[in-house]
């Protein structure tokens, strides 16, 4: 059971996000309307430390961005697209990674020990291929993402059966802000599907 709540935009959010027992929690450095900047992400996350994961959220980062996130924000885990960790050099990094794989895009070969299988664009609230995403979470430990939301994550848990839940725009009473009251709906609905997944 491992549940995240990405694109973390203010202290509001930490918090609710914190009292309602997730996980994780996610920052994006990629182009979008939760984007924030590394001193800023390092602000914000100062409460979560030591208390749940800080994830950097990117996609196809700069060699500069990449750099000011790893000094400034200094990320528990580094979450991008599978082919951007293909293409850094080995020991870059000093914090975990969480792969990201794109619905219709190839595997990575081999088959990372953990990923994060993602609709075709992330923060859409699109849903992912939970028929695709169930094969795969067979296979690995699958953090499921893509369009989730309190009223369909525990249909999604049962049916995918994966390591972990991400979600963000499911969470939100408009766009890159989110909502203490869904967070909590959201977590309670997940935790109790997992619960019930291993019974």
């Amino acid at each position: 059971m491992w549940i995240k709540v990405c694109g973390m935009t203010s202290p509001e959010a930490v918090d609710a996000a914190l009292a309602a027992g997730v996980d994780a929690i996610g920052f994006v450095f990629a182009r979008s309307v939760r984007r924030v900047e590394p001193a800023r992400a390092r602000e914000l996350a100062a409460p979560a430390r030591g208390r749940v994961a800080c994830v950097a959220v990117t996609q196809h980062p700069e060699p500069r961005l990449l750099e000011e996130i790893l000094a400034m924000f200094q990320p528990d885990l580094l979450q991008t697209d599978a082919v951007d960790l293909a293409q850094l050099v080995p020991g870059a990094l000093h914090c975990g990674v969480l792969p990201v794989v794109r619905a219709g895009a190839a595997l990575p070969q081999p088959l990372p020990a953990r990923l994060l299988f993602e609709g075709p664009v992330s923060g859409t609230g699109e849903t992912a291929d939970w028929a695709r995403a169930r094969e795969l979470a067979g296979r690995t430990e699958l953090v499921l993402a893509g369009g989730l939301r309190p009223a369909n994550v525990a249909a999604a848990i049962a049916h995918v059966r994966p390591w972990g839940v991400d979600v963000s725009s499911g969470v939100e009473s408009q766009p890159g802000v989110k909502s203490p009251a869904l967070i909590l709906e959201y977590v309670e609905a997940a935790r109790a599907a997992f619960l019930e997944m291993k019974r």
